[in-house]
């Protein structure tokens, strides 16, 4: 089974991507908040560069060079198949969902774009359905983006973030959803079949019109970074089923468990057919993760606070923590702000770089 690896795009929330099977031992995946690039370049991350092909690859040509200027020789934020341009991944952020539900969406010059509205009501909820992707604008507008996308590069390259059910029904139902799933069991479930027949059949039509172009995308990634809000027996009793029927459409799955502690899932995500990718917080047992998914790639949310506030020493202190607890692995230092230095950003790959270095060496003596 192949794994998948994090991928951040230049002005995209973090996401995931195939892995190549060279990947470092330990392998930093570095990303910055649309305010980094914005501060830097005075990019406008407004709902132009969401839906304007022409202006995202203008602004990426941007992000590319300074990214280069830098940090060279760092390859931050390449996107799949080098050599091919990504205009895809980070369009309308994690909002892809709650946009074809008709969720408003406010975007922002330096930030990401945030689904607003009021939350669905009881009724409202009760006489929902899939919506039809056929006649649905705003799926029909993103599709549209990836014809253009497809005359000017012809290959599509790149990926929609889904996001995760609990994530897109919250959206849509708000913080009544959490009272819901003690209360009213038959209307979340309702919710969320409609939710992830929707996330499935979303993704199925982008990823068929990609292969005409010939970039070939078989996994999906949910983001299940409101889990922790919920207790493991009400994830097992209510999501996991939906996580396991997205496993089940696809070839692999992976598994985007936010910087949270991840101990209290980690044996239901371990139940996940063809797992090829888990990321957690610091904080979990990086030892049990690594015993019970052997053959996903696992990786480490590493926060921007950790980052820009912690000691060179401490750092370095985690990093090899982690490497030789979860590794082989990936070390996720996204959301980086303008404010952290760039020596603490290559100082941080570079101590990456050298621990799995020294990894792979105590690996070929055995």
């Amino acid at each position: 089974m192949q794994q998948l690896i994090s991928y951040i795009a230049p002005g995209a929330p973090a996401t995931r991507q195939t892995a190549t099977g060279n990947e470092p031992y330990l392998r930093p995946e570095i990303g910055f908040t649309p305010k980094w690039y914005r501060d830097a370049l005075g990019i406008d991350f407004s709902e132009c560069w969401h839906t304007d092909v022409e202006y995202r690859l203008e602004s990426l040509s941007r992000m590319r060079t300074e990214l280069d200027r830098r940090f060279p020789g760092a390859r931050i934020g390449l996107p799949p198949n080098h050599g091919q341009i990504d205009l895809l991944t980070g369009v309308h952020g994690a909002c892809v969902i709650a946009g074809i539900y008709g969720c408003p969406i406010v975007y922002r010059e330096d930030q990401w774009p945030v689904a607003v509205g009021a939350p669905l009501s009881d009724s409202q909820v009760l006489e929902l359905l899939s919506p039809n992707l056929e006649v649905n604008p705003f799926f029909q507008s993103l599709m549209m983006q990836v014809d253009h996308i497809a005359d000017r590069l012809g290959t599509v390259t790149g990926y929609i973030n889904w996001q995760g059910v609990l994530n897109n029904a919250h959206r849509l139902r708000g913080e009544e959803l959490f009272t819901d799933l003690l209360t009213a069991p038959d209307l979340c479930h309702h919710l969320f079949e409609c939710v992830c027949t929707t996330m499935i059949e979303a993704a199925r039509r982008l990823h068929a019109r990609q292969r005409e172009t010939g970039f070939d995308v078989s996994f999906f990634t949910v983001s299940n970074c409101l889990v922790n809000l919920v207790s493991p027996d009400i994830y097992r009793e209510f999501l996991l089923p939906y996580d396991r029927r997205i496993a089940d459409t696809f070839a692999t799955i992976g598994v985007h468990n936010c910087a949270w502690t991840v101990d209290p899932y980690l044996e239901d995500y371990a139940s996940l057919p063809n797992l090829a990718y888990v990321d957690m917080g610091l904080e979990s047992d990086l030892c049990t993760a690594q015993k019970l998914m052997p053959h996903a790639r696992r990786a480490v949310m590493y926060r921007p606070t950790e980052l820009a506030d912690k000691s060179l020493e401490e750092i370095e202190f985690d990093l090899s923590r982690i490497c030789q607890e979860l590794g082989p692995c990936d070390i996720v230092a996204a959301d980086i702000e303008s404010g952290t230095p760039d020596e603490r950003v290559i100082a941080f790959i570079c101590i990456c770089q050298e621990l799995s270095d020294s990894a792979i060496k105590m690996t070929e003596k055995r």
